[in-house]
């Protein structure tokens, strides 16, 4: 299937943005990647992959409300820029901020599939590096202190090429997104973005690397548990933060569930 690749404002944000065929589908990915993440899957199903404010290609104004909120408000002006009435959802890491627009209209989600997502729940707590990002001052100097081989290890897993393309847009705007990003949600305020939840009532799929050194697997559950409808989770041993990666029939898994 032919990928366009895009360049447009969406609620006053130039955006770049990835479309293929027809199908309303909605991929939105975490920190620090982009729409590059989506290519295997748009691919596959077609549908849609941004470039998050703050990622990639797209601008990074200081002014952008870089929360849950912000991003939630601005997904669903992409929504509405592309004609959905109705739409699916694939989320993953931070991409989650997609939860937040569906818990609002939770009757326009068709299907919707979880994987390895920032959990809006309770009892989830920052992993470590995250807690520096949080602390003002040293979350700065870590940033700006952040080299190519560091990236690459903390995003150990992710072939090389992936790490290229996040290094290369890697800017001090991507660095401040993040930044305000964490700042803006302490586990409570996690919490709190996942309250509604259970009126998401469309059939979903959680997908799971269990190996994933920052969002432990028992969340998956626990997102399977929260949510309204029918919900298939699987955890995948051998798998990490980016399963579908480490197992790519993942890739398949989840499109054939979307489709």
């Amino acid at each position: 299937m032919d990928i366009i690749e895009h360049r447009s404002e969406v609620a006053g944000i130039e955006t770049f943005w990835r479309q293929a065929g027809d199908a309303p589908i909605l991929y939105v990915h975490g920190n620090p990647n982009s729409s590059d993440l989506w290519l295997p899957f748009l691919e596959r199903t077609g549908g849609v992959a941004m470039d998050l404010p703050g990622f990639g290609r797209s601008a990074k104004p200081a002014e952008f409300n870089y929360t849950i909120a912000g991003y939630a408000d601005w997904l669903d002006s992409l929504r509405r820029e592309l004609g959905w009435e109705r739409y699916r959802l694939l989320v993953h890491d931070w991409g989650s901020v997609g939860l937040a627009m569906a818990q609002r209209e939770p009757q326009r989600v068709e299907r919707l599939v979880i994987v390895n997502a920032l959990p809006f729940l309770p009892g989830y707590r920052w992993h470590r590096v995250a807690r520096i990002w949080r602390t003002p001052g040293l979350g700065e100097l870590f940033q700006g202190a952040t080299t190519k081989r560091g990236l690459r290890y903390f995003l150990r897993g992710m072939p090389d090429q992936f790490v290229d393309s996040i290094w290369e847009h890697f800017d001090h705007g991507t660095q401040r997104a993040i930044l305000k990003l964490y700042r803006s949600a302490p586990p409570d305020a996690l919490a709190e973005a996942g309250t509604r939840l259970g009126e998401i009532r469309c059939p979903a799929l959680v997908l799971w690397g269990a190996d994933d050194p920052y969002l432990p697997a028992r969340f998956a559950h626990a997102y399977g548990e929260a949510l309204g409808g029918e919900t298939d989770v699987e955890v995948v041993d051998g798998a990490n933060h980016w399963p579908w990666i480490d197992k790519p029939e993942l890739v398949e898994r989840a499109c054939a569930f979307l489709t």
